[in-house]
């Protein structure tokens, strides 16, 4: 096979299990983006036998897809636009984020041509300026009071959770609790109330309330290796590893250049190899020699840039790596994803996200 994903299933369950016995709060699974490039349905189904008693997607259409996989629990989907098909998914009982007055709008109208009364989390903005009620918030507390609605949940994000002792995250909390306080003031009060993510839930237990979101977390991967340490540090497992073949091995003299624009030259005589994997297979283009793979029992750089279906190792003279051969690009034996998020400046979540539908999952 050209280029596979490898999914340990088993340290997704973990990771909750270890989760859920740090916390009384129930488990929300964060499951977007295709649970954060590993599977949405295998995974979903792996988080709920776990003990996660709720899921999580940004877009409806991945609730639509767990619901018609025939998952029961509950999932909220909080970035839908308001020409979504939110009939479908008052239909299918999945709970709807509010953020706005125009999403309350078209919900209820929705609703209302239903029979059936949607099942909403009112989302507020409480510093991070994305998404969430802000201005709007006075009008909102008239308007929802007699809406015909179920307002399940209420929930808001943080900002710099990754950063534990950031004042800002005080601030959040305490806004939070604020715009809480006035909801119930106006003779709504939500069953379920959540504000952690990943980082908040592993350093800020007041923070947890009665349910918790874990993203990237679950998967094994730290929030942020800079200020929260380690997967390993956070006893987290990852759960992804990614593997190619080796297309070819050559010999090539020292002085050589490698790949579009000759960016690197060969500083000895050496092999390379060429990996059948490339930025269409979403690996980073800007990925320096901070990364490569794990062949033949040690770590072989990437030299030269990236292309669209492949890239360049350099092996080494001695190295006794040969076409055909399996390597590993990220996992637990060489480099790991961490590794590959510094050689490519960016972050853990982009580099599990981006991995390409055309590159399969297998499953353990």
């Amino acid at each position: 096979m050209r280029a596979f994903v490898e999914v340990n299933l088993n340290a997704i369950s973990n990771n909750i299990k270890l989760v859920k016995s740090k916390t009384q709060a129930q488990i929300l699974a964060v499951v977007k983006a295709d649970a954060y490039g590993h599977g949405l349905i295998p995974v979903a189904k792996c988080a709920v036998d776990a003990g996660a008693t709720w899921l999580g997607v940004a877009l409806l259409e991945e609730a639509i897809l767990l619901r018609k996989a025939g998952i029961k629990v509950p999932i909220i989907s909080w970035l839908t636009p308001p020409s979504s098909d939110f009939k479908q998914a008052i239909e299918l009982d999945i709970d709807l984020a509010i953020p706005s007055l125009k999403h309350l709008e078209v919900i209820v109208a929705a609703g209302k041509a239903l029979g059936k009364k949607p099942r909403v989390h009112i989302e507020v903005d409480t510093g991070m300026t994305r998404g969430g009620l802000l201005g709007e918030w006075p009008e909102f507390l008239i308007a929802a009071k007699g809406a015909d609605i179920e307002v399940v949940g209420f929930w808001s994000h943080f900002a710099r959770a990754d950063e534990p002792d950031e004042i800002a995250n005080q601030s959040q909390m305490l806004e939070f609790e604020s715009k809480l306080a006035q909801l119930i003031a106006t003779g709504i009060t939500p069953k379920y109330i959540h504000l952690a993510n990943s980082a908040a839930t592993l350093t800020n237990p007041n923070s947890h309330k009665n349910i918790v979101r874990l993203g990237i977390a679950m998967y094994g991967l730290s929030p942020d290796v800079n200020t929260l340490g380690s997967s390993q540090n956070l006893e987290l497992e990852p759960a992804m590893t990614l593997k190619a073949e080796i297309h070819l091995v050559k010999r090539v003299p020292a002085g050589s250049p490698v790949g579009y624009g000759g960016t690197q030259t060969t500083l000895r005589d050496t092999k390379l190899a060429i990996i059948t994997i490339g930025y269409s297979d979403g690996i980073p283009r800007n990925a320096s020699s901070a990364a490569g793979v794990f062949a033949a029992g040690r770590k072989a750089a990437i030299i030269g840039r990236v292309s669209m279906d492949q890239f360049v190792v350099d092996l080494g003279a001695d190295s006794n790596a040969v076409a055909g051969e399996i390597v590993e690009v990220f996992g637990a034996n060489g480099y790991s994803i961490d590794d590959w998020a510094a050689a490519s400046g960016t972050i853990n979540y982009e580099i599990v996200t981006r991995i390409a539908a055309r590159v399969p999952r297998i499953y353990a």
